[in-house]
């Protein structure tokens, strides 16, 4: 099943691509957001991938990755409103991506994936063609958990 959610993936990224009319990061959103989140219906608990996330103290992630129970709980929009830091953040973590032409290493090392990692605890970084997981290492600091492109089937 999750081959046929990539391969739809890389259809639509293509597609996408083939316009001529894509922005080299945002347009790709859409194609993103859809592979993650029909990934995260097979997992327990399911996890739903939302991008474009509020500044919370680290930037703006492009996305988060929220667990199923976090669409079951009200928020309390006058707390929100007197302190923003009260909005839940996505349990499994937050998405940097950028253009296909980047490398997702050197991505993984820069100063903005940092500060994510610090707030958010985990990082997916994406070019859209290479996945990289950033987390905590052995030695409390962030490291690479594991690395994934398309021609590294």
């Amino acid at each position: 099943m999750t081959e046929n959610l990539v391969e739809r993936y890389l259809t639509d990224v293509g597609e996408i691509h083939r316009t001529g009319a894509n922005v080299a990061e945002t347009s790709f959103y859409p194609a993103l957001e859809r592979l993650l989140s029909d990934i995260g219906k097979t997992l327990s608990p399911k996890v739903r991938c939302v991008i474009n996330l509020a500044n919370r103290g680290a930037g703006l992630p492009d996305g988060g990755l929220f667990s199923a129970d976090q669409f079951r709980r009200k928020t309390h929009d006058e707390d929100a409103k007197e302190n923003p830091f009260l909005v839940q953040n996505p349990s499994r973590g937050v998405i940097e991506a950028k253009p296909p032409s980047e490398d997702v290493r050197r991505i993984a090392e820069t100063e903005q994936v940092e500060r994510y990692w610090k707030r958010y605890g985990m990082v997916l970084v994406t070019n859209f063609q290479a996945f990289a997981l950033i987390g905590q290492g052995p030695t409390g600091k962030p490291c690479v958990h594991e690395v994934r492109s398309e021609t590294a089937r």
